[in-house]
């Protein structure tokens, strides 16, 4: 591999220039006037790395843009998810409508299963059929059971057969300390997650059904003359928070996922176990302001511009471009991106055919002399084999190289 160091001024002034360096310091638009109380403020010991101390007993805090883990405790331990679980249970439901399997304007008939479902509920009723929109509403903003189950019937035949589908959803998106048993929540043996796998089950539906996620800043819905107030307050208290769900039961205590865009950053909180709604709440706005105010998220590379050049042997060519197929973003401590220092490593020798998006190296990322991030290096084109009398000629060539 041949190393190359590009110097920290250098890292600087790019980043500087970077459309997407995040300035989170600007002074915040004036807080929306609550409709809630406050969360309570709480006196707790400080958590790792400097993040708040916060009184759940799992919490992890994810900045989608570099798809980093900020800080976290127990975000691996598995728990009682409670009504989170509905974030999945909308992910598969936003696949159905994509492929149009069914509709939002679709009249949906209420079984007896459904309508006798435990826990919150958003009141709909046998012999009076409901829209598949007016479903989905239950389910996000009123945490119903009911419209969960009755949307798990519609789209899959059975809450049963949704259920494995959901399995497979998480299985696909890599949530490998995930199992579902239902499509509500309530708790069984069987049902669990963990903080750091509902980060990243948010991450993703906000990434691949943003269409739908404006549903999740809905403050209140109303079906059947029943009007319900979302239950996550940050609704209220902070106008960048734009969703996403809440959770409790008694085993899984309380819980809440928390998304927040400040100018081109988007972070999710997730906090399990907290003692209380407001301690839920507390901890939420306290991991997102520590998120945006003691770290940066800046942009290194963007997809598809040449990071550098490298030797092709016995090829049709005898260069090919490398860079990324994504934009590449880090974050990082706050007034930090001058020390950063970036390794580029690349293949050699390349032998053709080389196929384009195939890996050729790698560019290494250290903060203060400890790594930080590795990004693949691929081939921004493909590169076809040489002629015979090239191929032999390179072959020659390479015996005094290597």
């Amino acid at each position: 591999m041949r190393n190359i160091r590009i110097t920290a001024a250098l890292v600087a002034a790019l980043l500087l220039l970077s459309p997407a360096y995040a300035r989170t310091a600007k002074k915040p638009p004036p807080k929306a006037q609550a409709q809630h109380s406050q969360p309570a403020p709480e006196v707790l010991p400080p958590g790792p790395n400097g993040a708040p101390g916060v009184a759940a007993s799992a919490w992890v805090l994810l900045d989608t843009l570099s798809g980093q883990t900020i800080g976290g405790v127990n975000q691996d331990e598995r728990r009682d998810p409670a009504s989170l679980t509905k974030l999945m249970t909308a992910y598969r439901v936003f696949g159905a409508l994509r492929t149009k399997a069914i509709a939002p304007s679709q009249m949906v008939e209420v079984s007896q299963r459904a309508w006798k479902a435990e826990g919150s509920r958003m009141f709909i009723e046998p012999r009076k059929a409901v829209t598949v929109d007016e479903l989905i509403h239950g389910v996000i903003i009123q945490s119903g059971n009911d419209a969960s189950i009755a949307l798990a019937e519609l789209v899959s035949g059975s809450e049963e057969k949704f259920v494995a589908e959901m399995n497979q959803e998480a299985q696909r998106l890599g949530l490998a300390n995930t199992h579902f048993t239902n499509a509500t929540g309530l708790s069984d043996p069987q049902h669990y997650s963990t903080a750091a796998d509902l980060a990243r089950l948010a991450s993703a539906l906000i990434r691949d059904y943003p269409e739908y996620y404006p549903l999740y800043s809905q403050k209140e819905y109303r079906y059947n003359n029943i009007t319900q107030s979302n239950r996550n307050r940050l609704l209220w208290t902070d106008p960048y928070v734009d969703g996403l769900k809440t959770g409790h039961t008694d085993a899984a205590g309380w819980c809440l996922i928390a998304s927040a865009k400040r100018v081109d950053r988007r972070l999710v909180s997730v906090v399990l176990g907290a003692p209380s709604d407001n301690a839920r709440a507390s901890d939420s706005q306290k991991l997102l302001n520590w998120g945006f105010q003691a770290f940066d998220t800046v942009q290194l590379y963007q997809s598809g511009k040449a990071v550098s050049t490298i030797r092709v042997w016995k090829g049709a060519e005898k260069e090919v471009t490398a860079g990324f197929l994504a934009d590449r973003y880090l974050t990082l401590p706050k007034g930090k991106a001058d020390k950063l220092a970036l390794t580029l490593e690349t293949q050699e020798p390349l032998i053709a055919p080389v196929a384009s998006a195939q890996k050729v190296g790698a560019v290494k990322v250290a903060l203060d002399g400890k790594p930080m991030a590795e990004f693949p290096l691929i081939a921004l084109k493909e590169v076809p084999p040489a002629s015979l009398f090239g191929r032999a000629w390179d072959t020659m060539r390479l015996w005094f190289v290597k």
